[in-house]
C-alpha cells in the first residue's frame, strides 16, 4: 500500500476555490455548455464566430488587448477548451506563463508528462490530466524550457496543436 505522502504526489496539485481557470472550464462556463448557456454564463460582450462551413472556432472577451491572451474553442457547437497566453492568468494548480519546466514539475509532480513540440526543437508540451478525469492541461513551452502558453480542454481539442485548422 503507498503512503499518503505518495498518493497526494501523484494528484495535480488543488485549485484555489475562487480560481476562474478549472479543469472543468472556466469561472461558471463548463465544457460541454452550448454557445447561448456560456453566453449567459460569460455575462460578457464576446468576439469571434465560426467561418460558414466550419464546425470550430473561438471567442474571446471584448476586453482582451490581444487575440491570444485568452479566447474559447467551441467545436460543433459546444465549449471543449481555453487558450492562455499571458502572465496575468493562473492555471489549476498556480502554474503560469513565464516559469520554467521544473517550476511546473514541481508544482504538478509526478502526473506531468512530456512530449516533444510539434515545431520548435527543444521545446515541449507538458500534459497533465485532472486526478477525476475530464480535462486536461496542458502547458506549452519554448525552446528555453519557458511556458509560453498553456491551454485546458477535453479530449482530443485540448490535443490540437494547431488551434481549430
Amino acid at each position: 500500500m503507498s503512503s499518503p505522502a505518495a498518493a497526494a504526489a501523484s494528484v495535480p496539485a488543488p485549485m484555489a476555490p475562487d480560481a476562474l481557470a478549472r479543469y472543468d472550464g472556466y469561472g461558471d462556463m463548463r465544457f460541454g455548455m452550448d454557445g447561448v448557456a456560456f453566453g449567459k454564463a460569460w455575462g460578457g460582450e464576446l468576439n469571434g464566430a465560426p467561418d460558414a462551413g466550419s464546425t470550430c472556432f473561438y471567442k474571446s472577451p471584448k476586453w482582451a488587448k490581444l487575440p491570444g491572451d485568452i479566447r474559447f474553442m467551441f467545436e460543433d457547437g459546444r465549449f471543449v477548451r481555453y487558450d492562455v497566453g499571458t502572465a496575468k492568468e493562473a492555471a489549476p494548480g498556480g502554474g503560469k506563463v513565464g516559469m520554467d519546466e521544473a517550476q511546473i514539475r514541481n508544482l504538478y509532480g509526478p502526473v506531468v508528462q512530456a512530449q516533444p513540440h510539434k515545431y520548435v526543437t527543444g521545446a515541449q508540451y507538458l500534459r497533465i490530466a485532472a486526478a477525476q478525469g475530464g480535462g486536461v492541461l496542458l502547458f506549452e513551452t519554448d525552446e528555453h524550457g519557458k511556458v509560453a502558453r498553456w491551454r485546458v480542454g477535453v479530449p482530443p481539442q485540448v490535443d490540437y496543436v494547431e488551434g481549430c485548422s
